[in-house]
């Protein structure tokens, strides 16, 4: 398959995701439709759009109308179906791991494509995963999850080094993206079913 229809179709679903998540967030604070729908742009849009102004190439949602619309969907899917999906408690936490996961990869392929080296690619493929749900969280005036113990970021930076590690190997594209979704998300999985967390800076100024 043509990198770029892969590319499309996980910003795709990785927009699908990540406006879930904003949304409900937004609706957990009793925002209005209209307001609920600025979060999930925002959550979903958002870091893809600080990578390609980085990369100098036009915001891939300027390209199309498809990712306002998937937004609109998501808006909807809430609105008409949140109360049956709230008992699930998890499930919006499963969405927001996997639009981190697939804006990752996004990240990182479009990063590649542009010739960019591995390193910045991983960066690039945090950005795109995270930086959304930074943009979501100061509108909704939470601290930004990246900021908290739990691991986020850090899930993104390791999928992209097995990423990385999977095109060293001559790994099959498909393969290689699978591959560093699945670590994404079982890392953050894990971190969050059994706590861990990194290391907590400690401020002994006052002894």
């Amino acid at each position: 398959m043509d990198q770029d229809i892969i590319i499309r179709i996980i910003e795709l679903l990785g927009t699908f995701a990540f406006a879930i998540s904003g949304i409900r967030h937004a609706a957990a604070k009793h925002f209005d439709w209209f307001g609920g729908y600025v979060c999930g742009i925002a959550v979903a849009i958002g870091g893809g759009t600080i990578r390609d102004v980085m990369l100098g190439t036009t915001p891939f949602w300027m390209t199309t109308p498809v990712y306002m619309i998937c937004t609109f969907v998501a808006l909807l899917t809430v609105a008409f179906f949140g109360k049956w999906m709230e008992p699930l408690k998890n499930a919006w936490f499963v969405f927001d791991t996997l639009g981190l996961a697939l804006f990752t990869i996004a990240g990182l392929q479009k990063s590649l494509a542009f010739g960019q080296p591995f390193w910045v690619a991983i960066i690039m493929g945090c950005i795109t995963g995270s930086a959304g749900g930074v943009i979501r969280d100061v509108l909704l005036n939470n601290e930004p999850v990246i900021f908290q113990r739990e691991i986020y970021a850090m899930a993104s930076v390791l999928g992209g080094i097995v990423y990385w590690a999977g095109i060293e190997l001559g790994l099959p594209i498909e393969l290689t993206a699978i591959g560093s979704f699945l670590l994404t998300c079982l890392i953050r999985f894990l971190a969050v079913r059994y706590h861990l967390s990194l290391p907590i800076l400690k401020n002994d100024e006052n002894g």
